[in-house]
């Protein structure tokens, strides 16, 4: 992949690869659980495995969403350069949507999401995930959309994500999870969600 910027790896010749559910995917979490617990310590309050890869039997994109959560993302003096030198490389900074920090690891193809405590769209990223988990109905749904979406030419991966919008919100809806917050996240373009 030499040459393809880390934030572009998920998108080959405008096409989203989509690979079927992988039983690694959950030892690739915890590796990466126990490097940023190893790097920040108590600093770290929350870290998870969001997005599709975190849902076992649902076809993803073969990259790793995982949540952490730090007390204010926007600091990032306290919890950056001990992630960067753990091996991890800032890609997008986002100081409009939720102070959102998006990482790229230093072997395996993920998306470490870097959020404050408190904000909606932790939540958000958990209750989609969940929701996929417990409803075979709102997986199978999803897992056809997604690969409908796959068969398209993007120009980039972020179009992608912008076009599973909309049944997102419709699973988030179902289970009752806060809508985006206006102020920090509605309908704004950002990096690419914890939804792969």
């Amino acid at each position: 992949m030499t040459g393809i910027r880390p934030e572009h790896r998920n998108l080959v010749n405008g096409r989203v690869h989509l690979s079927e559910y992988d039983p690694k995917w959950p030892y690739l979490f915890r590796r990466e659980s126990d490097r940023a617990h190893a790097a920040l310590g108590d600093r770290v309050l929350l870290f998870e495995h969001v997005g599709s890869t975190a849902v076992p039997g649902l076809a993803a994109k073969p990259c790793l969403d995982l949540l952490l959560v730090v007390a204010d993302s926007a600091d990032e003096p306290a919890y950056l350069p001990d992630l960067e030198a753990a091996g991890y490389s800032l890609v997008i900074r986002e100081p409009h949507w939720y102070e959102h920090r998006l990482l790229k690891g230093p072997n395996v193809n993920l998306n470490l999401h870097v959020l404050t405590d408190g904000c909606v769209e932790v939540e958000r990223m958990r209750a989609l995930r969940d929701r996929l988990i417990a409803d075979a109905d709102a997986r199978e749904r999803y897992e056809a959309h997604k690969r409908e979406l796959a068969e398209r030419t993007w120009d980039r991966i972020q179009d992608y994500a912008q076009a599973k919008s909309e049944v997102i919100e419709e699973i988030l809806a179902a289970a009752g999870a806060p809508g985006p917050d206006a102020d920090h996240g509605g309908g704004g373009e950002h990096a690419d969600p914890a939804e792969s």
